[in-house]
């Protein structure tokens, strides 16, 4: 796993299901891909009539019913449609082939107000390759949007409208640290163009990965049974207080191909989005550390089998060019062996711990280097053979695309 990542054990397993995304036209992996809502050129518009503002005290209670929680935040909540221009290839027989004519495609999905300075958060997905963005509040209003920046990594997007601040309605921050399984959840966004429409369920799982649209890992995704479809991408998941802990991103499909929702969706924790949202505001994209190795968690047969001396850590296997692991001496793997079905990258150092912490997984590790920033260091504890060693390894930038 190059760490900013992919390939690792843990996706591997969320993608043996197919994942599509929920608001854009590229689906993100998986046997199959849901219907696509941005290559339809008429949708139909139920307009959901605007809701007043709910009490400020709702902010401020520890639990608010489903209406409390749509009074307060749907007005916030807006609809997103970017139109992009494609080229459809001539067929040679009946036209001149290297005049390829264009077409005009459009693309649903729902984002959120997050500040009076008028900027909205929505996918990146959903805005992939836009030439125009236009924004539809809850009274109606459309606004041609700008994009502030983007980051593929996070599948996330910054909008920014010229609207008066009295216009606005911020939605406000949770702390997705907090979730636990099982807690109450709420989404709210524009399935099939059905604007504004409120959805419920719980939490499902948390910790989930999920593979980004340049091919690298979302960590932390909260998994929920809330229904969402296409036009859901973007839009906020909230927690029983009303405040965001998520951008819904994703759904699973299974191996259905059904093109709708099955019970199973994903939400960027918004702990993510604010710090990549941050960056994007002060200076029109961000930054992800990378560390620069693939690896591979040990198991305790394959410890046992290969006489390694430890019982838990991660196996590094290719070291990246021009990486901080390479730079700093870091070994890859100089073979791979093969055990029931599964390969195993041997003869390179196994990290134990990274940063005083345990790392037991390729996620642990992952976690802890997108923690950080690209040019701060990160302490690994190896074993080279049977001996133990400390190096600090400098972290560089990530790539646009995993190049491992």
């Amino acid at each position: 796993m190059q760490f900013g990542f992919s390939g690792d054990a843990a996706a591997r397993t969320a993608v043996l299901v197919a994942v599509a995304v929920i608001g854009g036209v590229a689906a993100l992996g998986g046997a199959a891909v849901l219907g696509d809502l941005g290559r339809t050129t008429t949708v139909r518009q139920v307009v959901a009539p605007a809701s007043p503002s709910a009490p400020a005290s709702f902010a401020q209670s520890k639990a608010l019913t489903i209406n409390d929680i749509y009074r307060s935040a749907a007005p916030g909540v807006v609809q997103i449609t970017s139109t992009s221009v494609v080229n459809i290839p001539q067929d040679p027989l009946f036209g001149n082939p290297f005049a390829p004519r264009t077409e005009q495609q459009q693309s649903l999905g729902s984002g959120f107000v997050i500040d009076k300075a008028g900027h909205i958060i929505t996918n990146y997905h959903v805005v992939q390759g836009a030439r125009t963005v236009q924004v539809s509040f809850s009274n109606g209003e459309n606004l041609k949007a700008k994009i502030v920046g983007t980051d593929p990594s996070t599948d996330i997007a910054v909008l920014q409208v010229d609207a008066h601040s009295r216009a606005l309605t911020p939605l406000a921050w949770g702390n997705s640290d907090d979730v636990l399984v099982g807690d109450s959840v709420v989404a709210i966004g524009n399935p099939f163009g059905y604007t504004r429409t409120v959805t419920a369920g719980i939490v499902s799982a948390l910790d989930r990965p999920l593979t980004a649209p340049n091919n690298f890992v979302i960590d932390h995704a909260i998994q929920t049974d809330a229904a969402l479809n296409h036009g859901n991408s973007g839009g906020p998941l909230l927690d029983s207080r009303g405040q965001v802990i998520g951008v819904n991103s994703q759904i699973s499909t299974g191996n259905t191909g059904q093109q709708g929702n099955l019970g199973i969706g994903f939400a960027i924790p918004s702990d993510t989005v604010r710090n990549v949202v941050a960056q994007i505001i002060q200076s029109g994209h961000a930054e992800h550390a990378l560390l620069g190795i693939r690896g591979q968690a040990i198991t305790a047969q394959i410890a046992g089998l290969f006489h390694l001396p430890v019982q838990h850590g991660l196996l590094v296997g290719a070291i990246c060019r021009s990486s901080g692991a390479q730079q700093s001496g870091l070994r890859g793997a100089t073979q791979n062996v093969t055990v029931s079905g599964e390969t195993w990258p041997l003869g390179g150092d196994v990290i134990v711990r990274a940063d005083g912490q345990t790392v037991g997984s390729v996620d642990r590790l992952r976690s802890i280097v997108s923690a950080k920033k690209p040019g701060d260091s990160v302490k690994l504890e190896v074993y080279r053979d049977t001996k133990q060693i400390s190096m600090k390894v400098k972290l560089g930038r990530q790539p646009t695309s995993p190049r491992c």
